[in-house]
């Protein structure tokens, strides 16, 4: 457990002199009693004494003490929490490769139907926003919290030739960020233009620290390497810079496989020096799926990633509430053993 104040721990050494100051006034009215003539007649009148009972109220308080001074030195501790993310972009690949058979059925099949059991366990609040990536990146469903319409978009992947990773990274966070004028230039092959009469200037980019962003997070899927587009790590760094996170699955066999398409022939590989790079840089994680069971399973490890997060969150009013409960006892208990408080 971490502290925001440590130096404040130092007060529980006072506790150590209440004991001694505690131990002083039983033993002050122990010497008191012995003043009276006849410690049997004092005895018969007072009957039976409390015994160990009495000090229980007392140790209480002293624990409701120590519980207060370690509240007011702020401790910290790392708890799970329900996640903020409102936001979730999947971007998946959609080049030729997907549709080789090293994964069963196949690639694409296997990731469309991974990425339908993904959103089922999300939360309903949570909109979703599906971009798919090939030679370039188009945005085939708008975030929403409609799970029919993301289904379909997902049902809707056409295969096309060419691997634009960085691009699909780039519209993600355009989609993320619709405000924010993210130049997508590089994507369309279109001169960004200076605004014109009455359009709003871009807004001044200030960057945040990576992984700060709590609002949303893309999943990128892809089988193979980038063979056109802008480059993965430029569009991670903007992700990076943005705070946003980029959860990267690699999809297919490591080796890589010879596949056929419109008919040409090559080797597709899968890049994952590419990927780690890019969830390292954003603060996210590289999740291998080799067959359809692994990438079902990852998707599921990452429904509970964006469901609750682990953060370290001070947790002072716990120690607060606890030493208020450790007073209303010792209250009670005094009251009831001897009809007073304390």
């Amino acid at each position: 457990m971490n502290f925001v104040w440590p130096d404040l721990l130092w007060l529980l050494a006072l506790l150590p002199a209440l004991v001694a100051l505690y131990l002083w006034l039983l033993l002050r009215r122990k010497k008191l009693t012995v003043r009276y003539a006849s410690l049997s007649l004092v005895k018969q009148a007072l009957g039976k004494g409390p015994g160990w009972r009495r000090h229980v109220p007392p140790l209480l308080l002293l624990l409701a003490l120590a519980t207060l001074l370690v509240a007011t030195a702020r401790p910290l501790a790392v708890v799970t929490l329900p996640s903020q993310q409102e936001t979730i972009i999947l971007a998946m690949d959609v080049s030729g490769s997907m549709r080789a058979t090293d994964v069963h059925p196949s690639r694409i099949v296997a990731a469309q139907e991974a990425a339908k059991s993904f959103v089922k366990e999300l939360p309903r609040t949570v909109r979703v926003g599906i971009v798919s990536f090939a030679g370039t990146a188009a945005v085939v469903q708008p975030p929403t919290q409609s799970r029919e319409d993301i289904f379909a978009a997902i049902d809707r992947f056409q295969l096309q030739r060419a691997t634009a990773i960085g691009s699909g990274i780039v519209l993600s966070l355009a989609t993320l960020f619709p405000d924010d004028g993210i130049d997508l230039s590089q994507i369309t092959g279109q001169r960004s233009m200076p605004p014109g009469p009455g359009e709003k200037p871009k807004k001044e980019f200030t960057p945040v620290p990576p992984g700060s962003y709590g609002s949303g997070a893309i999943i990128l899927l892809t089988d193979g390497q980038r063979t056109t587009g802008p480059d993965p790590l430029d569009a991670a760094k903007m992700a990076a810079d943005r705070g946003v996170k980029v959860y990267t699955v690699g999809i297919g066999t490591k080796d890589g496989e010879i596949i056929g398409f419109e008919g040409w022939s090559m080797r597709v590989r899968l890049d994952e020096d590419t990927l780690k790079s890019i969830s390292n840089l954003t603060r996210a994680e590289y999740f291998y799926a080799g067959t359809a069971a692994d990438l079902k399973k990852v998707y599921e490890s990452l429904s509970t990633r964006l469901v609750v997060e682990k953060k370290e969150t001070e947790i002072s009013g716990l120690f607060a509430a606890a030493a208020a409960l450790l007073v209303v006892v010792a209250a009670g208990l005094s009251v009831a053993w001897f009809g007073r408080v304390l």
